[in-house]
């Protein structure tokens, strides 16, 4: 099984459906850990339209191995039309904190 850590950011219209949502991702083991950054602006083109909103960002930790399942059930959670679902694959990061995110989202997890 791949270690190999992923992050994943998406944007929600406040902060309570972001709370919501981050708990059911991690309680359910697709998700290590969601930080919740509970005011950006943004301001994106949609259906042909300038528009501009606060919103709520969070980083997902997950890994490569759950990350199919993990865009599946967070669109399935997720309110917008199209989320925004955007995933970086770090370049470093401390070892010992990589593997805690690969054991925190293992399905079969070691007690």
């Amino acid at each position: 099984m791949s270690t190999e850590a992923l992050l994943a950011f998406s944007t929600f219209a406040d902060v309570e459906t972001a709370r919501k949502v981050a708990r059911i991702l991690v309680e359910e083991r697709y998700v290590a850990c969601a930080n919740i950054l509970p005011q950006v602006e943004s301001t994106y083109r949609w259906q042909g339209r300038i528009e501009s909103n606060a919103e709520v960002m969070v980083i997902f930790k997950t890994t490569r191995n759950r990350y199919a399942d993990f865009e599946q059930r967070l669109r399935a959670l997720h309110p917008y039309e199209v989320p925004e679902i955007i995933a970086l694959n770090p370049v470093a990061g401390l070892p010992a904190y990589l593997q805690w995110i690969a054991d925190s989202v293992s399905p079969d997890p070691v007690t």
